[in-house]
């Protein structure tokens, strides 16, 4: 993408409404704007970003054998009444009337459309399990939304729900959602944090919020220092056999939320105790069946016994991971992307534009990134140089390329790190083989 022609409208001031870091960022390298109180339109450069964060959680959805479906936003009263939450939800449930009078209401989840979806053509023992999800937008009006799309009324989430026959069962799709997560936000550059949790109103006993530290996290958080040093299970990870290992070594260390931590019975304390603030990024939930008895979602089991269904459910909120990736990756000078979900992986600066030479080279580099399938953005606006280092830091691509009439007397350009500053410089030739090399990885 070209820099002119692209809508990217930064700003160079820290707007005035916005608290906390992330949001200021957002707002200042031109990703999101205000349309309603919580509510925010995503521009192109926060698009892609959307775009890349749901791909990866596909991806790893996809992995363990979910299916990806797509449910609607708006949902009928009578299906939440059905399960008794219609009135016990409260003021955060945005509740509609059609022109028709019927009941409706903006789904804050979808426990009850799916459970109705699965009760009325799943009949069979055979047809199980079975684990769907889709990535939506939902609404909550929080009475109070604040810190951009941290604590937004609308966002965007991948929700989904595992069905199965015993508990047994139910609890192998939930271990299967444990690692997945963990694979997941690790391919965002994220260390987050498996910690017992409240079931809230979802219900249920069992439950873990997964957790990234930061210190504008809403909530304070407890864990065993140890965690931090684990790292998440690889590609080669078989859902279906090597499970139990990874489960046993997350959960064998202390790790809970402020809801769920009782400083007089923690067996960690000292220096091993880690006491910090920390965001929600994910959060999922065995349920049993709450909602499959109420829905009636049964299946007629190998001795023809009616089987009521054992369930579980699983978020992530997509839109609200910009947010907390932002907060955990950025300095004074702007965002840090982690490669995997930048807008672009390259930035390419013409430092002279109208210089002949200069505009050939670029032109190569921005050709042959094009050619290769790289994400590359070509600032060619004819400003100052400052201007568009000081852009290039805000926007936080991981890579910048810099192309000077000065360097291009001895034919080189300069490639800077953005995550640490790092800077080295290349001949045009080796530019365009490092371009190969970040397409080939």
């Amino acid at each position: 993408m070209r820099r002119t022609q692209l809508f990217l409208p930064t700003l160079k001031e820290n707007p005035a409404e916005a608290q906390i870091v992330s949001h200021r960022l957002m707002l200042r390298s031109g990703m999101i704007r205000q349309s309603a109180a919580g509510i925010y339109s995503w521009l192109p450069a926060g698009h892609r970003v959307l775009r890349k964060i749901s791909q990866i959680v596909r991806e790893e959805q996809d992995a363990t054998g979910a299916q990806e479906m797509l449910m609607p936003t708006i949902q009928s009263a009578e299906l939440w009444r059905k399960s008794g939450r219609y009135d016990d939800y409260g003021k955060e449930m945005l509740r509609i009337t059609d022109r028709h009078d019927r009941e409706m209401l903006f789904g804050p989840t979808n426990e009850e459309l799916i459970t109705d979806i699965v009760a009325n053509e799943i009949n069979s023992y055979r047809d199980l399990p079975k684990n769907l999800y889709h990535i939506q937008w939902k609404f909550r009006d929080e009475v109070r939304p604040r810190f951009g799309v941290m604590r937004g009324r609308e966002f965007l989430m991948k929700d989904n729900y595992s069905f199965d026959l015993d508990h047994e069962s139910a609890r192998h799709s939930y271990n299967k959602m444990f690692v997945c997560y963990l694979r997941t936000f690790a391919r965002m550059g994220l260390q987050a944090i498996p910690m017992a949790a409240d079931t809230g109103p979802i219900g249920g006993d069992l439950s873990h919020e997964f957790i990234i530290l930061a210190e504008t996290g809403e909530s304070e958080v407890f864990c065993d220092k140890a965690l931090l040093d684990l790292e998440a299970p690889g590609a080669d990870i078989e859902f279906e056999s090597d499970l139990q290992p990874v489960i046993d070594q997350w959960t064998s260390y202390y790790a809970a939320t402020d809801e769920k931590h009782d400083a007089d019975s923690c067996p960690i304390s000292g220096e091993q105790l880690v006491q910090a603030r920390g965001i929600e990024v994910g959060h999922i939930f065995y349920f049993g069946t709450k909602y499959s008895e109420a829905m009636g979602a049964q299946v007629q089991g190998s001795d023809g016994k009616q089987i009521t269904l054992e369930m579980g459910s699983y978020g992530i909120g997509v839109s609200r991971l910009l947010g907390a990736i932002i907060e955990a990756s950025h300095d004074d000078a702007g965002i840090i992307w982690p490669e995997a979900v930048a807008p672009w992986n390259i930035g390419l600066i013409n430092l002279k534009v109208g210089d002949g030479q200069c505009d050939a080279v670029c032109e190569a580099l921005y050709g042959e990134a094009r050619r290769l399938g790289i994400d590359i953005l070509y600032d060619d606006r004819d400003e100052r140089a400052g201007g568009k280092f000081a852009d290039m830091d805000l926007i936080g691509l991981p890579w910048q390329i810099a192309v000077g009439p000065r360097g291009l007397k001895d034919g080189i350009v300069e490639l800077k790190r953005r995550s640490d500053g790092e800077r080295s410089t290349l001949s045009i030739d080796d530019a365009k083989a490092w371009i190969a090399e970040r397409a080939a990885a």
